[in-house]
């Protein structure tokens, strides 16, 4: 861990999670107890219930590592130092990120990042002429945290407060960058996913693929799914309600992008997007044996 976590640090990062307990388990500000005490019962079972789910996270928070809250290296946007100024916003608008990590000739040689507000600045000040061509990053550049995957994730917190630098990446044991992890990211193993006005509403969708199969938003409830598809998907768990909720119980975990998962009747689940923290789209498929035009052994 190169001193990453100290005694001192840890136990810093143990006396946080317990303010932060205390916080979620004192009592409601007046206003919302108020309304929890008037509203019905399924106000009240809504309102316990989130708290519970808060109280939950809070306690998992300190046992995590940065591998488990990651985005993997396949999922970093990032720029070259020698990016021009047009590139990089054009670079911005796709990758709908306010920070991105700079890097000299490919990912494993990170320098620094770049915000969107530094960039906006450039333009907006009329003392400095813009330059017509060439790179700018290197006028713009921040700098970025370094951290190895088995770090606590309650260290990291810590440090991003500490040093006010919210991007860190994750380097391997050979040097190499294997993730990204950002404060909001953090804070959403705490609070739940944070959707803002920039994040996509994208429809929940069930898209019948040619030859057999769905490609399927994870967020598709399977009442809806098994509805639509004639697909029956046999759980034993209550609680899981939605698809993407259905492939972690196959796998007993978080399954990655591109992992392959055996299903019930003969049909295979294939993550196509997703992270350390959930699946986001699902191909189901028929498995190989069972695909159309196999034929018989």
């Amino acid at each position: 861990m190169n001193g990453e976590e100290s005694g001192d640090e840890n136990g810093f990062g143990d006396s946080i999670l317990g303010r932060l307990r205390s916080m979620i388990g004192k009592p409601a500000g007046r206003e919302e107890l108020v309304a929890h005490e008037n509203g019905d019962d399924a106000t009240r079972l809504v309102f316990d219930q989130a708290r519970r789910e808060m109280i939950e996270r809070v306690i998992a928070f300190d046992e995590k590592k940065v591998f488990d809250v990651m985005a993997p290296r396949a999922d970093i946007s990032a720029v070259d130092i020698d990016t021009p100024l047009q590139e990089l916003i054009r670079l911005f608008s796709e990758a709908g990120h306010s920070r991105m990590p700079i890097y000299r000739g490919d990912l494993d040689d990170p320098v620094g990042m770049v915000h969107i507000k530094d960039v906006i600045g450039l333009i907006a000040d009329d003392a400095k002429p813009l330059p017509a061509s060439g790179p700018i990053l290197k006028t713009l550049r921040r700098d970025v945290l370094y951290v190895p995957p088995s770090m606590r994730v309650t260290d990291l917190l810590l440090r991003m407060q500490a040093s006010r630098i919210h991007m860190a990446l994750v380097i391997d044991e050979y040097g190499g960058t294997d993730g990204l992890v950002t404060i909001e990211d953090l804070v959403e193993e705490i609070v739940g996913e944070i959707n803002d006005e920039h994040d996509d509403e994208d429809e929940v969708v069930i898209t019948p693929m040619p030859g057999g199969g769905w490609d399927v938003d994870a967020r598709v409830e399977l009442d809806d799914f098994e509805e639509e598809t004639g697909l029956h998907l046999d759980t034993e768990d209550d609680e899981i309600d939605t698809v993407g909720g259905y492939a972690v119980s196959l796998a007993g975990r978080v399954p990655q992008r591109g992992e392959v998962l055996i299903g019930p009747n003969g049909f295979d689940f294939e993550v196509t997007e997703g992270d350390a923290r959930k699946v986001r789209k699902l191909r189901i498929r028929p498995s190989a044996a069972n695909a159309p035009g196999k034929a018989a052994e």
